[in-house]
């Protein structure tokens, strides 16, 4: 593609320029919590999450509207790999991981393009995509009541009282604002959570008070260890499986198949490329943030560019120390009310999925796969051994698979 293409491409108006920047400040705060929890630097995640977005896109062929950013998933095996082998350690072996990622994108495109269609029909899309929202919802609402942060409670009434805030301003400039004010709902939102906040003294403005105007993020170089190597290697089980969920909800918002176009083997390509970018550098893995899909799915803005625009915001901000620790300061209140908006209308989509057959919705086979999708994603079921662990998304997407293609059917040839 010529370079006089890709900037006609990526030339937006100042409506999504402002749109991009809002898509950054509702991903910031998951973005910058897995580095801190793993020792990591917030700034290179910041940084990081900005290139494997761009290196998504690169191989996506920009098709799809979607924004990388920390993956909570590697979050335990990389604080053991930290903790036992040292971060450097630790990052060859999500530099290794990375790549295995890669490959198994490469098997797909060589082997299993075609059977991938068949793996995912709307009995098995929409309950996966229900488990999204159904799954982070609760995250939101501990956001909300200021309990998300231990070492940070605040009191349920006042948390509760700024969700509601932010909540509410975010819905009525969405709803009734005219102007500029239409274009930044999320902004205004925030913006009033903050100021709501302030008389009960729940920011820490001290952070903001020590962070430089100007500050370069504190990259590190991977060293490989094979242990640590090993080790992480089966920690990409999960979110590769969890991948695919992430995808099938996105293009299910979107009205399009992303898994035939542009193809699922280019998202793991993509998403297995960023990984290892990241971590050569001193960054955590990046998923597709389903914040971001429920964002979407409200304002109606499929432009990938977009996207592209909000990975360039995140790399200059990485360097913006003053601004990247205001945003740090905004309470998860704030943000907690936001999201319960975003992560609930994943669930209606995942409703509205399976509403492509509501003639047979209760058929009992058919009531059996939703039913186990909705119980291994939200249940608390988890399966361990080792850095792999099976829950979530990622187990209701593999029950999911499984099931549809156990289960008799009596639409199937053979069973005809």
């Amino acid at each position: 593609m010529a370079a006089k293409d890709w900037v006609a491409a990526y030339k937006l108006g100042y409506q999504d320029h402002l749109f991009s920047i809002q898509i950054l400040l509702v991903a910031f705060g998951a973005l910058v919590t897995v580095p801190i929890l793993t020792g990591l630097d917030p700034a290179v995640a910041l940084f990081t999450a900005g290139v494997a977005t761009l290196i998504f896109h690169f191989f996506t062929k920009r098709q799809i509207p979607v924004f990388l950013a920390s993956s909570f998933a590697y979050t335990a095996p990389i604080m053991v790999a930290t903790q036992t082998w040292g971060i450097p350690a630790a990052l060859g072996g999500l530099v290794a991981a990375g790549v295995v990622y890669m490959a198994i994108g490469g098997i797909i495109y060589w082997k299993g393009r075609n059977i991938i269609q068949t793996l995912f029909p709307p009995i098995v899309v929409g309950p996966i995509i229900m488990v999204i929202g159904l799954m982070l919802v609760p995250v939101a609402v501990s956001m909300a009541l200021g309990k998300s942060n231990p070492a940070h409670l605040i009191p349920q009434k006042v948390g509760l009282l700024i969700a509601l805030i932010s909540l509410a301003t975010t819905i009525l400039t969405f709803l009734i604002g005219r102007g500029a004010l239409k274009l930044i709902p999320i902004i205004c939102g925030l913006i009033a959570g903050y100021l709501v906040s302030i008389p009960f003294g729940i920011i820490d403005f001290s952070i903001v008070a020590r962070a430089p105007w100007l500050a370069v993020p504190k990259f590190v170089v991977p060293q490989f260890n094979i242990d640590a190597v090993v080790f992480l290697i089966p920690a990409t089980v999960a979110p590769l499986i969890a991948h695919f969920g992430d995808i099938l909800a996105i293009g299910e918002v979107a009205d399009k198949n992303y898994l035939k176009e542009p193809g699922i083997h280019r998202t793991l390509l993509g998403n297995g490329a960023a990984n290892t970018i990241a971590a050569l550098v001193g960054g955590p893995p990046v998923r597709i943030y389903a914040e971001i899909t429920g964002a979407l799915t409200v304002f109606k803005k499929w432009q990938p560019g977009v996207m592209v625009w909000a990975a360039v915001f995140a790399m200059v901000l990485s360097f913006l120390g003053k601004l990247s620790a205001l945003f740090q300061s905004i309470p998860d209140p704030v943000g907690g009310g936001i999201l319960i908006l975003f992560f609930g209308v994943l669930v209606v989509a995942g409703i509205k999925c399976l509403l492509k057959v509501e003639s047979e919705l209760m058929e009992f086979r058919n009531i059996l796969v939703v039913l186990l999708i909705l119980v291994s994603g939200i249940g608390g079921i988890t399966f361990s051994t080792g850095a792999l662990t099976l829950k979530g998304l990622a187990l209701a997407t593999l029950t999911g698979v499984i099931l549809n293609l156990i289960l008799p059917d009596k639409k199937r040839p053979e069973d005809s």
